[in-house]
C-alpha cells in the first residue's frame, strides 16, 4: 500500500483545521454572551405544608462573566416572605474567577395557595437576571380551602325506613 500523494494529504490537513475553527468560534461566542437564568420547583403542586426545593441554573455566557461573580441572591417566596443571600468572595479576577452556575434552596409552604417565586440575581442595585416559576400548595387535611375554592359533594341520600 502507498502512502497518500501530497495533494491528499494537504486535503486531509485542510479538512481537519476546517474543523477546529468552527469550534473555537462557538466557544468564543458562547463566552461573549450573557448567562440566562432558569428556575424549577419539585414539587411543583403538593398539599400543605408544604417543604419545596427550588433550583435556579446559569446557563451559557462565560465562566468568569462579571456581573454573575458573587451576586446578592433575593428569593421572593409569593408568600409574602422574602430571602436575600450576600456571599463574601475574593475580588473579581477576569479569567480566574468563576461564576456559580446552580443555586438550590428550599422553602416552606404552611398554607395553601398559588404562589409566584421569583429569583433575582443583582449587583448592587441592578438586578442582573431573574427568573420566576408558579407553584400551587393545596389544602392538607383539617385545612379551609383557599379563597374562591369549592367543596362539592355528591347527592344526599337519606337512610329508607
Amino acid at each position: 500500500m502507498q502512502p497518500p500523494s501530497g495533494v491528499a494529504q494537504v486535503v486531509i490537513l485542510a479538512f481537519g483545521a476546517l474543523l477546529v475553527v468552527p469550534s473555537n468560534a462557538v466557544q468564543a461566542e458562547q463566552g461573549s454572551k450573557k448567562p440566562s437564568l432558569s428556575l424549577k420547583a419539585q414539587p411543583a403542586v403538593s398539599f400543605a405544608p408544604a417543604r419545596v426545593v427550588l433550583v435556579a441554573e446559569v446557563k451559557g455566557g462565560a465562566n468568569d462573566h462579571e456581573e454573575f461573580y458573587c451576586p446578592t441572591v433575593v428569593w421572593e417566596w409569593g408568600d409574602l416572605t422574602e430571602s436575600v443571600v450576600e456571599a463574601d468572595c475574593d475580588p473579581y479576577a477576569q479569567g480566574k474567577s468563576e461564576i456559580k452556575r446552580r443555586y438550590t434552596v428550599e422553602h416552606r409552604f404552611k398554607d395553601p395557595g398559588a404562589f409566584k417565586v421569583v429569583m433575582r440575581l443583582k449587583k448592587g442595585s441592578k438586578v442582573v437576571a431573574q427568573a420566576n416559576t408558579q407553584i400551587q400548595v393545596r389544602a392538607g387535611l383539617g385545612q379551609e380551602p383557599q379563597a374562591g375554592g369549592s367543596i362539592t359533594a355528591g347527592p344526599i341520600r337519606r337512610p329508607k325506613r
